[in-house]
């Protein structure tokens, strides 16, 4: 048995990259894993993975993996996945907030004036997303009087990353996993932000070997990136802790929170804090602002 048997979550956008990642560590806790995305075929999408490749898996890890397919654009479809949630499992323990739609020109130079307005599918998916999930999240949590909700964000918080657009919508789901915790706290809920670096997901591999440069920013250095499970296995520490809720409302540096849990990551190394070269997170846990 794992530390997560018993327990049900669901991971956005975990057809591959950090979502993946993530369902992965959290399966091979032993939770189910309800896995959502929208590419169902491995020939529909310029990298590589499946919703159902990943459940697959993550069965393989020793949990459950059930693939549902879903748009996080739209509502109806995002009402039917936490639906099928109540109905299966009766509960839901952990929601991670992953999906977020990148576009092609992210790291393309340029100001944003140059950038087309499309771009704003950021707030979308990223964004809206996250409120519309967690909303549907918390109403499975809050009766049964636990949960935790994990929104993935970056160091682009307060350091500028890539783009307007995308600091923007970062900094948006810092503060609303803050703002969140603070209605959820009385139930017992939490919800806190992880900063995640560089990770090395099939885009980010992909864009590292064509980009020509990008290895050589702050914000790209393989020599400080993790693997996509490396903030699952963060989350599913969380997850296991009784204590979880001393968290509950801050934002966190996922190589911190490692450090904490004893995490590693799959090849046995401590990633990096990059603190001091890229900022510090702005919201302390709820618990932690109210003691001034």
């Amino acid at each position: 048995m794992g530390a997560l048997t018993g327990k049900v979550a669901v991971v956005t956008g975990a057809s591959r990259g950090i979502g993946k990642g993530i369902a992965l560590a959290l399966a091979e806790q032993g939770a189910t894993v309800y896995v959502s995305g929208r590419t169902l075929h491995p020939d529909s999408y310029e990298l590589p993975g499946t919703v159902g490749e990943t459940a697959v898996q993550c069965r393989k890890r020793g949990g459950r993996g059930i693939a549902v397919a879903v748009d996080h654009s739209d509502d109806n479809q995002v009402a039917a996945l936490f639906e099928q949630v109540k109905r299966e499992a009766g509960r839901l323990d952990i929601l991670v907030n992953n999906a977020f739609a990148l576009p092609e020109d992210l790291t393309d130079p340029g100001g944003f004036w140059e950038k087309p307005l499309s771009n704003l599918q950021m707030f979308d998916v990223g964004v809206r997303s996250n409120f519309v999930a967690a909303w549907h999240a918390a109403k499975l949590m809050v009766p049964q009087g636990s949960g935790l909700i994990v929104a993935i964000s970056g160091y682009t918080g307060v350091s500028y990353t890539y783009g307007t657009i995308f600091g923007t919508c970062k900094s948006a789901v810092d503060r609303m996993a803050r703002d969140m915790a603070v209605e959820l706290a009385p139930h017992h809920v939490c919800s806190l932000s992880l900063w995640q670096g560089l990770t090395l997901t099939e885009r980010a591999e992909r864009n590292l070997a064509s980009i020509p440069g990008l290895s050589g920013r702050d914000a790209t250095r393989p020599q400080d990136a993790c693997s996509p499970e490396h903030p699952g296995r963060v989350i599913a520490a969380l997850a296991a802790d009784p204590e979880v809720m001393r968290h509950s409302g801050g934002t966190f540096i996922t190589a911190e929170m490692a450090r904490v849990y004893g995490v590693t990551d799959i090849d046995g190394r401590e990633i990096p804090s990059l603190r001091e070269s890229r900022g510090a997170p702005i919201w302390q846990p709820i618990g932690e602002a109210a003691n001034g």
